[in-house]
């Protein structure tokens, strides 16, 4: 039988943040509209309606010491520990994240060198053909880093690639936002590697695209809503309800193409790994992409774990993060054994989204 090279994930690791920050830490915050009014609900109708909305109820923020970059490196060497590959032999390492190094009490982003350049650094990694970059891509940026390692290695360019998804987010919101209440803070990484194999595993397939026509600014960089602060900040803008509701129509779309490029269908699918942002979307979204199959809806629960509630949203680090946890066997009553199916699926900033079809390894 004839042998083909497969790109399978071999090895894993995170970085949680160690300071957790819960809802009832936003209480006394002063939260203003677009206008730059106060709202008028109480913090505690505000905050219990964002729950019930997104299901965050906690998320993780860094240490003042720490910057993304930083946090890369942690993510890095959980998966270089957890495989004992020797970093000499990794061929790229690859760092999505939007926003670089962000010190505490300074909003000035710096992303130079890049961050690749100093995760390989701290690394200690000598080689030179060690190629390091970053990539900025939105929320969907890891996975993207996913699918050009599937190239590097399908193409017999490379053998191995690390993949690392980083973010600071608590250091680019803005505390007069009730959006601000999303986003946390986190890193995780995967190492893909060449593999012979007779039979198809590791990634089936593949597809991205980007929507810049009237999506193109559903994420920006704003000032504050509370217009006597910091004039010159800029902090991440988001409009929800336009983003829910083009995600509803274009991501289960994306799904679907992935699964027929590998000749699968939504009951072949065991898992599907999506960005979380919003748990309420998210649930949408599974149920909008079996009701594209005319199939009865399956429950989240068995099909899309879940991390949103006391992780929050990480970015670029949400499905790296949860990925390793299931992987090493960190979530409750959730496991990949040979031949399970996972989807994995994110939309970001762009708007750009993605999805990869994946097999385990038997």
């Amino acid at each position: 039988m004839d042998t083909k090279i497969s790109t399978v994930i071999v090895g894993s690791g995170c970085y949680i943040p160690t300071l957790k920050v819960s809802n009832d830490d936003f209480l006394n915050h002063v939260f203003y509209d677009k206008d730059g009014t106060v709202l008028s609900k109480s913090n505690r109708d505000i905050i219990q309606q964002f729950a019930k909305i997104t299901g965050i109820q906690e998320r993780r923020y860094v240490s003042d010491d720490h910057v993304s970059s930083d946090i890369a490196v942690l993510a890095a060497e959980d998966a270089l520990k957890s495989t004992g590959i020797d970093p000499e032999s990794l061929d790229y390492i690859i760092v999505a994240h939007n926003f670089g190094d962000i010190k505490a009490g300074n909003r000035r982003s710096d992303s130079v060198p890049a961050l690749a350049s100093r995760v390989k650094h701290h690394l200690g990694i000598i080689n030179p053909l060690t190629k390091a970059y970053d990539l900025t891509w939105g929320c969907a940026g890891w996975l993207q880093g996913v699918i050009q390692a599937d190239f590097y290695i399908k193409s017999g360019n490379a053998n191995r690639v690390m993949v690392i998804g980083s973010e600071t987010l608590s250091r680019v919101c803005d505390p007069h936002d009730r959006d601000s209440m999303i986003y946390s803070d986190g890193a995780g990484a995967v190492i893909l590697e060449a593999q012979q194999s007779t039979q198809p595993v590791g990634i089936l397939s593949h597809v991205s695209k980007s929507y810049t026509d009237d999506l193109a600014y559903v994420l920006r960089m704003g000032c504050s809503y509370n217009p006597n602060f910091e004039s010159n900040a800029l902090f991440i803008k988001m409009n929800g309800r336009k983003l829910y509701e083009s995600a509803l129509k274009t991501v289960p779309l994306t799904i679907k193409d992935c699964l027929e490029k590998a000749a699968l269908s939504i009951s072949d699918v065991d898992k599907l790994l999506i960005h979380q942002a919003n748990e309420k979307m998210d649930e949408a979204i599974l149920r909008e992409l079996f009701t594209l199959y005319g199939e009865e809806h399956r429950s989240p629960a068995d099909i899309m774990p879940m991390t949103i509630s006391k992780l929050g949203n990480s970015s670029v680090a949400t499905i790296p993060t949860l990925f390793d946890l299931i992987a090493k066997g960190k979530l409750v009553n959730q496991q990949f054994t040979g031949g399970t199916n996972i989807v994995f699926a994110a939309v970001g900033a762009g708007v750009n989204m993605n999805a990869v079809a994946y097999r385990v390894p038997y």
